[in-house]
């Protein structure tokens, strides 16, 4: 399938992330072919897709951890595909990355883990430091004493919470979350949403949220980014529901996606 190009409705300034006839592979197999993007100031994109769609590869592309096959991936108006590895550092520096499970250091404490970024691109002294990781815990509904515990004295949702600490350590304007929600129970999802679409308001970030979660996608995001057979598709909920591709129907119109939608509208 064609891979379709959008932007947000109405948006006329330049695209923070800008994805152009992007080529993956893995393992010697394309995953996805000809992918066209598009991801604007202060917008949530929500990325969903069948399994080995490839969401996950494909976040992984755009932040430079695989590369891609070919086309091109520009963020805040620079090619990453073609900088020069001191210039790429720069605007990493730029965007936070939560992985699944927060993918913390096991053997650093939460702050430690916090101030892993800090320590890379910022010479600090330890009292500025401790009291921006200390921020930073407070920022994402942590309670203070959590900056002193490991990951595995956490909860999952509170490794979580640490792990999207870490990502905003350095106050980027563009933040990629990779199924946050995953193995959190409805309340604690529920409230993870609630922190992620806050946080958006109040900071204006900018949010790539690749996840398989419907309620995630009706309480944060303001586009739907499908990926099916190769290519993609990007809409509104609405352009969704009518989207007559059978994943994307059955996704959306399925009992789950039905019972979600029903809640929202209540």
């Amino acid at each position: 399938m064609p891979s379709s190009p959008s932007s947000s409705p109405g948006s006329t300034s330049e695209p923070v992330l800008r994805l152009r006839g992007v080529t993956t592979r893995v393992g010697g197999r394309v995953l996805h072919h000809d992918i066209d993007l598009e991801l604007h100031a202060r917008e949530v994109l929500g990325v969903v897709g069948p399994s080995g769609a490839g969401k996950s590869v494909l976040l992984k592309t755009i932040v430079g951890i695989i590369p891609s096959a070919a086309g091109a991936i520009e963020a805040f108006g620079h090619d990453l595909c073609r900088t020069s590895e001191r210039d790429f550092a720069l605007m990493e520096a730029r965007w936070g990355v939560m992985f699944q499970d927060g993918a913390l250091f096991s053997s650093l404490t939460v702050a430690e883990n916090i101030a892993v970024p800090l320590k890379e691109r910022l010479d600090l002294p330890k009292h500025l430091l401790d009291e921006i990781c200390a921020l930073k815990v407070a920022l994402v509904g942590l309670p203070p004493d959590a900056g002193l515990k490991y990951p595995a004295e956490l909860s999952g949702g509170m490794r979580k919470r640490a792990g999207l600490a870490r990502a905003l350590a350095l106050d980027p304007p563009l933040l990629f979350l990779d199924e946050p929600t995953a193995g959190l129970d409805p309340i604690a999802a529920n409230a993870l949403d609630g922190l992620v679409r806050d946080l958006t308001e109040s900071l204006g970030l900018t949010v790539f949220l690749v996840t398989h979660d419907l309620d995630s996608l009706i309480a944060i995001a303001d586009r739907i980014a499908v990926l099916v057979d190769g290519g993609i598709r990007v809409g509104t909920m609405d352009a969704m529901l009518h989207d007559p591709h059978p994943w994307i129907h059955d996704y959306f119109q399925g009992p789950r996606g039905r019972a979600a939608l029903h809640a929202t509208a209540r």
